[in-house]
């Protein structure tokens, strides 16, 4: 069964960075395309960044040229690196991966088998 777990959180100031890890057993990275997501309180939840089992990558607006994904297969861990946080970008963080496709997909109901998330909060 697949599980996933996620770390790095934690409070940074506005500007910092912080690198998530989504930790990944049960499945292979290469047969499972990998999405990072993240919900704020009271609203929903928004994709971010998704990883091709290819290693093709895709970004929405919100996070384009200030975070990157990235996959370390050896280690079974896929990573998203956060530079020039801002305030907004404040909510509980979730890394999620697809039994439905192995390409790039930014739509939520593509995957499903979860972690359980980590919150990132970044101060004004």
């Amino acid at each position: 069964q697949a599980q996933l777990e996620e770390t790095g959180g934690g409070l940074v100031p506005s500007g910092g960075s912080l690198r998530l890890s989504c930790a990944v057993s049960g499945i292979t990275l290469d047969m499972h395309a990998i999405g990072w997501f993240r919900q704020a309180p009271a609203k929903q939840r928004e994709t971010l960044s998704c990883i091709a089992t290819d290693g093709t990558t895709a970004y929405t607006d919100a996070v384009k040229d200030r975070f990157t994904i990235s996959t370390d297969g050896a280690k079974k861990t896929v990573y998203l690196q956060m530079n020039s946080l801002k305030p907004e970008d404040t909510a509980v963080y979730y890394c999620a991966a697809s039994s439905r496709t192995t390409y790039v997909r930014t739509t939520i109901p593509y995957y499903d088998y979860w972690g359980q998330g980590t919150q990132v909060t970044v101060s004004s």
